[in-house]
């Protein structure tokens, strides 16, 4: 039995008000039940402003007041970002709030009417619905430090989707206007910029000597030492190069642009990075989690980004749910399908676990041991990919452990405590 579910079920009562919301960029919808789920009002309309909200909040004083109910539930989905006003609203004003899986609200629309009609007021009642039969959670809202690792981590992975887009379109102005340019430079460094930006074209190179090139990398780019070999090597290739001519106003323009606004990302990554690495040191665990040999600040602090302290889940199935590296099951009678995560969870949480596993694998003895063991053992050897999934979740319950026994990682007590690497020896 899912004592959990009981538990919410339990929440609402006779003197319950439940409350559920549609949100939406400029007009939210609520629709007020009873604990059967009887629709009480037509659903009411207030605007995403302060004023909208004290309109909703008389309204709910008011329907109290009307129905004889002495508590309110209110819910809804937390998709985009309009609903965060609305809840730092809420938590002013003491209100309790629950957030419904945006999921169950799709699936279970046609419950209502038996129709795929979808419109605000029919989601604010489905939304109601779902929490009068408890299936909602608690929310909860970072704060303090970890409000700001929450930020400044999702502006990295901007501009760290910024920085490759840039680097794709420099490589794609290369291949137009100077093929050759990747054979003797790799890379977009800082030589590489100060040419692209100064002497993009191979007639730039040609029409100079390599002392006034370094000369002009160094006055004009503050480039400290330029490497004149390396200048010498662009200057011969330039010789030969096939890249267009036409159109070199613009597309010179267009490289300068580019070299500006890749610089530029360069620094703020820096800058975010150092300032995110002091900010996750302020948490009781950062020391005991970059404690395991393998893995790095950056992946440290994008799981306590992404999950906040460790301290506060109970369970370790609770980050592996989160993650949404849950085991589905596809059986039915005789049949029994292949099990495979369910993915229901935060991506960029299981991304970043994912990537983390391989250089983990490389650089620490007892991962690598299980890692062996789960692709290499005689009963039910497991897929390459699938053992690096299953670390995934050995991973996260390491870290749960670290977190709430403020330990440093062991690699010879894990592979004490793990009595299949005993077994296979």
């Amino acid at each position: 039995m899912n004592h959990n579910r009981n538990n919410k079920i339990n929440q609402t009562t006779e003197d319950s008000l439940v409350i559920g919301i549609d949100i939406a960029k400029k007009t939210h919808y609520a629709c007020a039940l009873d604990d059967r789920g009887r629709e009480l009002q037509r659903p009411l309309g207030f605007k995403q402003s302060l004023e909208g909200f004290e309109y909703f909040r008389e309204n709910v004083d008011e329907w109290l007041q009307r129905h004889k109910k002495s508590r309110v539930l209110i819910g809804f989905e937390p998709t985009g970002h309009y609903w965060m006003n609305f809840a730092s609203f809420l938590m002013e004003v003491g209100i309790p709030f629950v957030v419904v899986n945006p999921m169950h609200v799709k699936r279970t629309k046609e419950f209502d009417d038996n129709l795929q009609t979808k419109n605000d007021q029919k989601d604010a009642r489905v939304i109601g619905k779902l929490m009068v039969n408890g299936h909602f959670s608690y929310p909860r809202i970072p704060d303090g430090v970890e409000a700001e690792l929450r930020n400044g981590s999702s502006m990295r992975w901007r501009l760290k989707e910024e920085h490759a887009r840039l680097k794709n379109q420099m490589t794609g102005w290369l291949d137009q206007y100077f093929p050759e340019f990747k054979t003797a430079i790799k890379g977009f460094g800082q030589l590489a910029c100060a040419i692209l930006k100064h002497t993009p074209f191979p007639q730039d190179l040609i029409d100079s000597e390599v002392d006034e090139l370094a000369l002009t990398y160094k006055e004009k780019a503050g480039v400290s030492a330029p490497a004149k070999k390396r200048i010498q090597e662009v200057k011969h290739i330039a010789t030969r190069s096939i890249g267009l001519t036409q159109g070199t106003e613009m597309a010179r323009f267009e490289i300068a642009t580019l070299v500006d606004q890749f610089l530029l990302v360069e620094r703020r990554l820096k800058d975010i990075e150092i300032r995110l690495a002091e900010l996750a040191s302020q948490l009781e665990e950062y020391d005991h989690l970059i404690s395991i040999s393998g893995i790095g600040k950056n992946t440290v602090i994008d799981l306590l980004a992404e999950t906040g302290s460790l301290k506060q889940y109970k369970h370790p199935r609770q980050l592996i749910k989160l993650a949404g590296l849950t085991l589905r099951e596809n059986s039915s009678g005789k049949h029994e399908g292949e099990k495979a995560i369910s993915k229901r969870g935060r991506k960029r949480l299981r991304s970043l676990l994912y990537r983390a596993i391989l250089p983990l694998i490389q650089n620490n003895s007892a991962f690598q041991e299980l890692y062996q063991y789960y692709i290499t053992r005689s009963n039910n050897p497991l897929k390459k990919k699938e053992a690096m999934v299953v670390l995934c979740g050995k991973l996260l319950k390491i870290f749960f452990g670290l977190s709430n026994h403020q330990v440093h990682f062991d690699e010879d007590r894990m592979k004490q405590d793990l009595h299949c690497l005993k077994q296979a020896v």
